[in-house]
């Protein structure tokens, strides 16, 4: 991308696949996934890389490789679709899969809240949601609905998934299978409509 023309150049951003909502109307329904690998500028990529690289750690180790794949690439999905609805600007960015790895926490700390470790660690990873959220409200140009989505897919597909050391209660994983499929299904209907 930079020897095209630059990761920050918004003709460059669509030619590679960044969240644009007319196109995505229009039937590149691609761009809901593709913008989790292409990031605006070096400061962006750098950011998310290291993110990525700590917290990945634990999820792939809790969850196992498929299901980190699994949950990764469904968050990104889903924190596209809230983007896709909510937002109109150009986005891109792995950023909608990790909040869906921080979800993934999250379903950890409720299924398992008699793991002391596990409670601590989801305790963490929610202040660090939190700080992240209020981060957001105030520096323009970020996609907050993109990371909530990516976080609210990222908790419901873990259900959904999974974990690699214990068994996940079977009527959370169908009513959490349900409810990602009626809100994936729903702010695809609302992005299609066209409010932004």
């Amino acid at each position: 991308m930079t020897i095209t023309g630059g990761t920050e150049n918004p003709g460059n951003l669509l030619r590679f696949g960044a969240k644009y909502n007319p196109l995505i109307r229009a039937g590149e329904y691609w761009r809901l996934i593709a913008p989790v690998f292409i990031h605006i500028g070096l400061t962006h990529i750098l950011m998310n890389g290291i993110t990525l690289y700590f917290i990945g750690q634990y999820v792939e180790t809790l969850f196992g490789h498929w299901r980190f794949l699994i949950i990764f690439l469904v968050s990104g999905v889903v924190g596209n679709l809230a983007s896709f609805a909510f937002s109109y600007n150009v986005s891109a960015g792995a950023s909608t899969a990790i909040f869906g790895l921080f979800g993934a926490f999250m379903m950890l700390g409720e299924s398992f809240s008699r793991n002391q470790a596990i409670v601590s660690m989801a305790k963490t990873f929610l202040l660090f949601i939190v700080l992240n959220i209020a981060m957001d409200l105030f520096t323009p140009g970020i996609d907050i609905a993109g990371h909530l989505g990516g976080l609210v897919g990222g908790f419901l597909i873990a259900y959904v998934s999974g974990v690699s050391f214990s068994k996940v209660n079977p009527i959370k994983r169908v009513i959490a299978g349900i409810t990602l499929v009626l809100v994936a299904g729903a702010l695809f209907v609302i992005g299609m409509r066209g409010s932004f």
